[in-house]
């Protein structure tokens, strides 16, 4: 299957410290790719620079039928050019929910639409209104995001993303932030994502959800990647040291 995401030798730094060295990955259009690994191996950034919320330092990024390459030294002013356009194809779902407060549910998926895709209030709220149903906050559209559980409000940035019609989703712990008895109800958004064909990548520590649900579970550590496998392997038989030390407390 064609590669929906390409990363070749992605590296990036933060005050000369290399967070990311050389990072290579393919994920497949439809797959569900979920990163694993220990706190500050670069998971997090990864998926920052796979939709140019940070500037990588070198490498290449191909999403969908978009490249983005720099070089050590290249102009940042091409780059961010090519950025805006790429970020069109990317979806993203953060730890914190990031609705505005003072809009209502149905306004938080609709404005962003009007604003980015210059769609008119009228077809910008048929689809929240069919988004919000699909991640079952239909009886909630007109709720202000104070009157909503944390996974109602995980799942309205989700239908939120989704509105602008993205290629490829990304989420950074999506369910990092929610009560356990919570995180089911944002899981199985994904799941339901993820049977419809939507290609995402995942950042999170939910064990159970890599072994169900993903296609490949791939191993970070130290800003490289250690180890990338279907997960009956990844969590059956891992042949990589780190990764067994890593995945013990789980097995």
């Amino acid at each position: 299957m064609q590669a929906a995401v390409s990363v070749s030798n992605l590296r990036k730094s933060f005050n000369q410290v290399e967070v990311l060295k050389g990072v290579n990955l393919e994920v497949a259009g439809h797959e569900l790719t979920v990163l694993i690994g220990p706190s500050g191996c670069g998971k997090s950034t990864l998926l920052r620079c796979l939709n140019c919320l940070e500037i990588f330092d070198e490498g290449t990024i191909q999403i969908a039928d978009m490249t983005l390459s720099r070089s050590a030294g290249a102009s940042i002013k091409d780059f961010h050019h090519q950025a805006r356009e790429l970020r069109t194809k990317v979806g993203m779902v953060f730890q914190s929910f990031n609705l505005f407060p003072h809009l209502t549910v149905l306004e938080n998926v609709s404005r962003p639409q009007q604003i980015v895709k210059k769609k008119s209030r009228e077809n910008a709220e048929a689809t929240a209104h069919e988004l919000l149903h699909k991640v079952g906050l239909g009886s909630h559209l007109h709720h202000y995001p104070t009157q909503l559980s944390g996974g109602q409000q995980q799942r309205a940035a989700i239908a939120r993303s989704l509105a602008m019609a993205p290629k490829v989703m990304l989420y950074d712990e999506p369910t990092s932030a929610l009560d356990p008895g919570l995180v089911d109800e944002v899981l199985n958004v994904m799941k339901d994502l993820h049977e419809e064909g939507m290609t995402q990548i995942v950042v999170t520590h939910e064990m159970r959800f890599a072994r169900d649900v993903a296609d490949k579970v791939v191993y970070v550590e130290e800003g490289r990647v250690v180890e990338v496998a279907p997960p009956e392997k990844m969590f059956s038989a891992p042949e990589d040291e780190r990764t067994k030390k890593f995945l013990k407390k789980y097995l």
